[in-house]
């Protein structure tokens, strides 16, 4: 699916308006998009930031492994995925999904089923370290 794709693994910054600009948005009528953020508050502690493990030489295969299959599964156009690995601090972006499709439905479908699978099926880990100590997060993503 070539260029319908466009995934990339941040070390450090992500951008999300700029990614938009990678969907290719020709023959769309909907962009839906999702940007995931560090918290400032888990369970009444301030956070500090979160950290990122990733099987580096695999995160971006399987980003495009989801890529592909959202584009099969609901038909979407053009699909721009970007993650963030190591130290993201409170407020910035971990996470950035754009979905171009020719109708909006298809598009919201997309895009939610590429975070909740994203979330359950990339190679990452993630440890929060807050004020009141430091906390692997359990599954992946």
């Amino acid at each position: 699916m070539g260029d319908r794709v466009t995934v990339q693994v941040e070390s450090e910054n992500l951008a999300p308006n700029q990614l938009l600009e990678k969907l290719i948005v020709s023959g769309s009528g909907a962009v839906v998009s999702f940007t995931g953020l560090t918290r400032q508050q888990e369970q009444g502690a301030r956070v500090f930031s979160l950290d990122f493990d990733a099987w580096e030489e695999q995160l971006p295969k399987v980003l495009e492994d989801l890529a592909n299959r959202s584009i099969t599964e609901f038909g979407v156009e053009s699909v721009v995925i970007a993650h963030r690995i190591g130290s993201v601090g409170p407020t910035e972006p971990i996470v950035s999904i754009h979905v171009a499709s020719k109708h909006r439905k298809e598009a919201f479908e997309a895009c939610s089923w590429l975070i909740d699978s994203l979330k359950s099926q990339a190679p990452l880990w993630k440890k929060e370290n807050r004020e009141d100590g430091t906390f692997w997060k359990e599954g992946l993503g």
